[in-house]
């Protein structure tokens, strides 16, 4: 890194550090002609969809990982959600945390089920059991858990609330494929799991998701609700929508299969340096993963103290896209406070951990595109910025100058 003094930062004038920009979620891909040859078998085959082998295979090989008996593949995530959803027939409120992205709450609100918000524990992010018992009224029919950055949620509290209070338990496990917990392999817990295969998660099928549950007579509801209702060839037993994956998507799922464990060996590599450098810059902290639990480590979360950096997590972020790598802050500014359901008469709901969230939590790059010296030289940045924290207060214009914490 060739950073010296504050005028050299791309934000006041000097050429950035990245010409070709560091992106959260780029996508990995895995062997072109692997992939290729599925697809040419699939065009050989003139089988383009509707449940075609290489979503069965798919399906199979998620069992096999995950350790449920069974899998519903599905065109995306959030269409998953919206099948389990009708699928139990949830009706009144359903309890979501707002630290999440906004499809967890979209899927019921979509549905006219009414997504009620609540807290996150301060050190996983995930669900805060606590808060989710204060939240039931006799309208709620649900609890939707979400794995957050791959952390499982506590599993025993929220299965002994579900049950104590005759509840639904699903997980939105978008972030969670190929990740454990303590009581085992994200996708057996709850009624169902939800996973996504979108192109920016670590594994994926340009666009796709997958429903993970242990009960039989489910996943056959499900299989006819992603089909139209179809129950044969020319039966139909219910109401259903077009959920399914196509069979190209299948093809770059499996593919990606292959190259798993590479990608999650990359994503441990970078979260290590990550770990290794950012211990060192006082004010930043990088969120951890328990070492007794499986992680695909998708995702390098920096929570940012102002107090002590001297910069807001939005100035730092400004000043890193600036430089070309491409920082996101999540998930700002926390569902509850979102136009669909924070406007209007009633006042979002007080989530004290969330909304403290949402100001400090940054993700970095990471994946198969990012190179070892490329996670040092943006550590080596985040260092100079928090160093040159008060230059950069003065350079800084009055408008563009974000009022940091005492």
């Amino acid at each position: 890194m060739n950073k010296c003094d504050v005028n050299d930062l791309a934000l006041f004038g000097g050429t950035p550090l990245f010409q070709d920009a560091l992106h959260v979620g780029r996508p990995n891909v895995g062997d072109r002609l692997r992939f290729q040859a599925r697809v040419d078998a699939m065009f050989d085959r003139r089988w383009l969809t509707n449940n075609g082998p290489n979503v069965v295979e798919f399906e199979r090989r998620i069992c096999e990982v995950t350790g449920a008996p069974h899998c519903i593949a599905v065109c995306n995530a959030t269409i998953g959600l919206e099948l389990v959803i009708r699928a139990f027939g949830l009706t009144g409120e359903v309890i979501v945390p707002a630290f999440t992205f906004v499809a967890t709450a979209h899927a019921l609100s979509w549905l006219g089920v009414q997504p009620v918000f609540c807290d996150v524990d301060p050190k996983t992010h995930t669900i805060d059991p606590k808060s989710v018992e204060t939240m039931i009224t006799p309208r709620t029919s649900a609890i939707i858990g979400v794995h957050t950055w791959g952390r499982g949620c506590d599993i025993p509290t929220l299965a002994d609330l579900a049950n104590r209070r005759g509840l639904k338990l699903i997980y939105d496990a978008a972030h969670a494929f190929a990740c454990g917990t303590a009581e085992g392999m994200v996708g057996v817990f709850g009624d169902a799991e939800v996973f996504s295969f979108h192109a920016t998660k670590f594994l994926n099928s340009f666009e796709g998701g997958a429903i993970t549950t242990r009960d039989p007579a489910l996943a056959d509801r499900l299989r006819r609700m992603r089909n139209f209702g179809f129950a044969g060839l020319d039966s139909v037993t219910s109401t259903g929508t077009n959920g399914k994956m196509t069979e190209i998507s299948a093809a770059m799922g499996l593919t990606s299969l292959e190259s798993m464990d590479t990608f999650i060996d990359v994503n441990r590599r970078n979260h290590g340096i990550y770990k290794r450098e950012i211990s060192a810059i006082d004010g930043l902290s990088l969120y951890e993963f328990p070492d007794e639990v499986r992680s695909n480590y998708q995702y390098v979360v920096a929570e940012v103290e102002p107090a002590r950096t001297g910069l807001t997590r939005d100035t730092i972020v400004d000043l890193l896209i600036a430089e070309g790598v491409l920082a996101r802050r999540y998930f700002y500014p926390g569902i509850h406070r979102m136009a669909p359901y924070g406007s209007g008469a009633a006042a979002p709901v007080s989530l004290p951990v969330t909304d403290a969230l949402v100001q400090r939590v940054m993700q970095l790059p990471t994946g198969t595109a990012m190179l070892e010296r490329n996670v040092t030289d943006v550590c080596d940045l985040l260092r100079f910025i928090c160093r040159q924290s008060e230059d950069i207060l003065h350079r800084m214009n009055p408008e563009r100058l974000h009022c940091v914490a005492s």
